[in-house]
């Protein structure tokens, strides 16, 4: 894998000093883009007052970028969600949360890096929580004091027909809540979608090859068998985080409910609403620091500034080191009430008289020959053929639809025997999970 060095961290050292002002300590700029420091230590964590498993990650802050997946760390994907390679991930730490009323919660290690409560437990408002790591290497840190603000509960969670500020028609979803104790002025939603996914072009057969060899002379040698399918994939769920920052804040306003505040638009051509769509909404009271913290980051990711096309250089997260010792760390972890509530639509719900918005593939019915020519002939003609069926299903390309019928693929330059798909539109598991979810129902 080839990776590219990047220098940038001092230029937007110094954007986010200037940016976050007397939130943030100063940093000696001459620190910035030593290649051979440590990577600087990653802490991020929204611990609640639900009794849940709760998690904390680290990892590491890193230099490198590849060529296919953007491996510098990136606080504008939620905790968990980012993919596997993205950071480098800090194992062998040892995790706990103190409470100032004497309570201790220890954490172990799950995947590398993640590290959950040895038994579910939940904030209580008035009591300061502060978070304790070890890292492997024997360096300490501890979290500032952490406490929940306040408790705010979500009353309805709605959908409506809406048309968005750049005139586009779709479904806005909106929260209303009332607080339940404190005095909760900052707020941040986050969301899990779940949407349906039927196979446009499903069959209830499959083709299977075996005992496949290209090279074999004269012809490829093979056995291909059209058999009924064993596995479901015609129906499938895909569950998406929130990959946005949305924050709101009561502060000087003159009542402290919230009404019809709007978390999330789909457009109506969006194929996550063509069949029947969830969305689980969390709403978070969150600390004035933490509300500040991430608007920042929400308004520089949103920046039209050259820079905001690359990943920031060092945040500072309100953990350091244990014994006073000077050193970069990045990320947040945060203390938040929490509110839950999931909503269920249709597409014709809103959009009764109107297509189902197109499956965003190409799924054109083809004909292809069976075979090819072997691949180790010594004096190959040239083939104006595509590729055959059985090269295409042994490298999982194509899926089963009909046997060949002109019609269904009248522009086929070379038919074969069978009508094909492109396996994503005839098998679902290339787009999500054939396992119906637990909170799923359908009307």
């Amino acid at each position: 894998m080839k990776f590219l060095k990047v220098t940038y961290r001092l230029i937007l050292g110094i954007i986010f000093l200037t940016s976050l002002g007397a939130c943030l300590d100063e940093l000696d700029i001459q620190t910035l883009g030593n290649e051979e420091e440590e990577p600087a230590l990653v802490v991020e964590a929204v611990l609640t007052d639900e009794l849940i498993t709760q998690k904390v990650y680290l990892s590491r802050s890193s230099l490198r970028l590849d060529l296919e997946t953007d491996t510098v760390y990136n606080p504008y994907i939620p905790l968990g969600s980012r993919p596997v390679d993205s950071v480098d991930m800090e194992g062998g730490a040892t995790v706990r949360v103190l409470g100032d009323n004497g309570v201790e919660f220890n954490f172990t290690e799950g995947d590398e890096g993640t590290y959950l409560s040895n038994q579910p437990f939940a904030l209580e408002m008035g009591v300061n929580y502060t978070l304790e790591i070890e890292t492997g290497n024997g360096r300490e840190y501890v979290s500032d004091p952490l406490s929940v603000q306040g408790k705010s509960q979500l009353t309805n969670v709605y959908a409506e027909k809406a048309v968005s500020d750049t005139g586009v028609e779709g479904v806005a979803i909106y929260v209303d809540s009332e607080p339940t104790q404190g005095n909760p002025q900052f707020y941040r939603y986050t969301f899990e979608e779940t949407y349906k996914i039927v196979s446009p072009n499903w069959s209830s057969r499959e083709f299977v090859l075996t005992n496949y060899d290209p090279c074999a002379l004269p012809v490829p040698t093979y056995d291909l068998q059209v058999v009924e399918k064993e596995v479901e994939n015609r129906v499938c769920y895909n569950t998406v985080p929130s990959t946005s920052i949305e924050q709101l804040s009561t502060s000087g306003a003159s009542g402290s409910n919230i009404s019809k505040h709007m978390v999330r638009f789909i457009g109506k051509d969006n194929f996550i609403i063509s069949e029947r769509y969830s969305i689980l909404v969390q709403q978070q009271v969150q600390s004035a620091d933490a509300y500040s913290f991430y608007e920042t980051l929400d308004d520089f990711s949103q920046s039209d500034n050259v820079f905001s096309q690359i990943q920031p250089g060092p945040l500072y997260a309100n953990v350091q080191r244990k014994d006073g010792t000077s050193e970069d760390v990045l990320g947040y972890v945060d203390a938040v009430g929490v509110s839950d509530r999931r909503l269920f639509f249709n597409f014709e719900d809103f959009f009764s008289e109107e297509e189902l918005p197109p499956f965003p593939f190409d799924c054109n019915l083809t004909s292809i020959p069976e075979s090819h020519p072997s691949y180790c002939s010594q004096f190959p003609e040239p083939n104006p053929c595509p590729e055959s069926v059985i090269e295409r299903v042994n490298i999982g390309t194509i899926s089963y639809y009909s046997p060949y019928d002109e019609d269904l693929a009248p522009n086929a330059t070379c038919p074969g025997p069978y009508i094909v798909v492109p396996r994503i539109c005839g098998d679902c598991t290339l787009l999500g999970d054939n396992v119906e979810p637990d909170f799923w129902v359908e009307e």
